[in-house]
């Protein structure tokens, strides 16, 4: 991309690595906007089991693309990627620049390089890979997936029921692998792109940094939280929203489907695997700068690039 092109910022990293903070300090020193690059954070309700900031913080730094949908609603890389163009070209148009500030990583390729048209769903071939899986299980299904595309079955969680079975069939219909299909640089960001990932040099710190926060979020009502989801009545665990990290544990523990110690140890695993994914992501990205999390020289870092 040539130097005439518009200014954006990527801000990266795991989950707990500390983006939201260091978001709220880039919004302090640099004419910018926040845009949210999370696919938790979009839905309302949803606020203490997401870290969605809070009020004060989005005082201080108010953040794009967060609380806007019902949890029953889907939102894909494609709406994202039409959202956050939007948004930035308005950013740019105030004469101030867009900051993309997440731990969704698709969200971040789709935007960056673009989309390609994806096959349609077809529901025949569905229909048989979910025939498969109940005969075979999931676990299986995303080995298969793994000698089909490794990259993909790297990101996708072996429980994630619908990526696999999503990437499976575009596989199916199309002949070729959702990597295949997301590696087009036709519709790619018209920006000149200043990427940064936070990411702690000792993986013990984030792992502690993970289940502190779970805890944290105990305490603060997250399991209230997710009983008024529940009690709605027209939500359930094959939606994306309640396949939330932390979100489908605690919907089985409210639905007694295991204890309190499980579901607080399976919720602080699967934020861990999360974690492991976002990481899987980066460290085949390219063009990053890599930051330390709480290194209070990451904001000098940054506005060292502008300076």
């Amino acid at each position: 991309m040539s130097d005439e092109n518009p200014q954006a910022i990527f801000l990266m990293g795991p989950t707990a690595s500390g983006k939201t903070a260091l978001a709220i300090e880039l919004y302090k020193n640099l004419p910018c906007d926040v845009i949210s690059v999370d696919s938790a954070l979009v839905y309302k309700d949803m606020n203490i089991g997401t870290a969605k900031p809070t009020a004060e913080e989005q005082a201080a730094a108010p953040h794009a693309l967060i609380d806007f949908l019902d949890p029953s609603q889907a939102y894909s890389a494609a709406d994202f990627q039409r959202d956050a163009r939007q948004l930035m070209q308005k950013s740019i148009d105030a004469g101030r620049i867009p900051v993309l500030v997440g731990g969704t990583m698709l969200y971040h390729k789709a935007l960056l390089d673009g989309l390609n048209d994806l096959p349609e769903s077809d529901p025949i071939v569905r229909a048989a890979l979910k025939q498969q899986a109940d005969e075979l299980g999931w676990p299986a299904m995303h080995a298969m997936l793994n000698e089909i595309d490794p990259i993909a079955g790297a990101r996708i969680n072996e429980n994630d029921q619908q990526r696999i079975n999503r990437a499976l069939e575009v596989y199916k219909i199309s002949g070729k692998t959702l990597t295949e299909l997301t590696q087009s640089k036709e519709n790619a960001l018209p920006y000149k792109v200043a990427q940064f990932a936070i990411v702690p040099n000792d993986r013990s710190v984030l792992h502690k940094r993970i289940e502190l926060r779970f805890h944290q979020m105990l305490q603060l009502g997250f399991e209230e939280e997710v009983r008024a989801l529940h009690a709605r009545g027209d939500l359930n665990v094959e939606m994306p929203s309640i396949r939330c990290v932390g979100y489908r544990q605690m919907w089985d523990y409210i639905e007694a489907k295991s204890s309190y110690d499980e579901m607080v140890f399976r919720g602080i695993v699967a934020t861990r695997q999360l974690a492991k994914r976002q990481l899987t992501w980066l460290r085949g990205w390219s063009d990053l700068n890599w930051l330390e999390s709480e290194n209070k020289q990451n904001l000098t870092s940054i506005l060292r690039y502008f300076s």
